[in-house]
């Protein structure tokens, strides 16, 4: 079956929304925390606030991260159920190969 031309684009576009180290490492931390704000995040994740900011922002604009206003403060969730299952396919021999090179 072929795969039409458009929706390849698309995989290529949510793919290159994942395609910084920082965002990943801001967006795992989002996903243990289940809801956060970009401070905790920051904190969580040992990322300046700036660039914590602006990976969520980037994460938003890509529909992988959803926000909401509470007071002066912005919560984050991961609202793509997907980029969990799909981060998981790729760690998971990842760890395998660090715990083996471990023994």
């Amino acid at each position: 079956m072929m795969v039409p031309d458009d929706l390849l684009e698309e995989v290529a576009r949510r793919f290159r929304f994942l395609a910084d180290g920082t965002r990943l490492k801001v967006l795992s931390e989002l996903h243990h925390a289940g809801e956060a704000s970009v401070g905790q995040l920051a904190e969580r994740s040992g990322v300046p606030l700036a660039s914590v900011s602006q990976h969520l922002n980037r994460l938003a604009e890509g529909a992988i991260v959803d926000r909401r206003r509470e007071g002066t403060s912005v919560i984050y969730w991961v609202s793509d159920p997907t980029v969990v299952e799909l981060s998981e396919l790729v760690c998971a021999p990842l760890r395998e190969d660090a715990l083996a090179n471990r023994r």
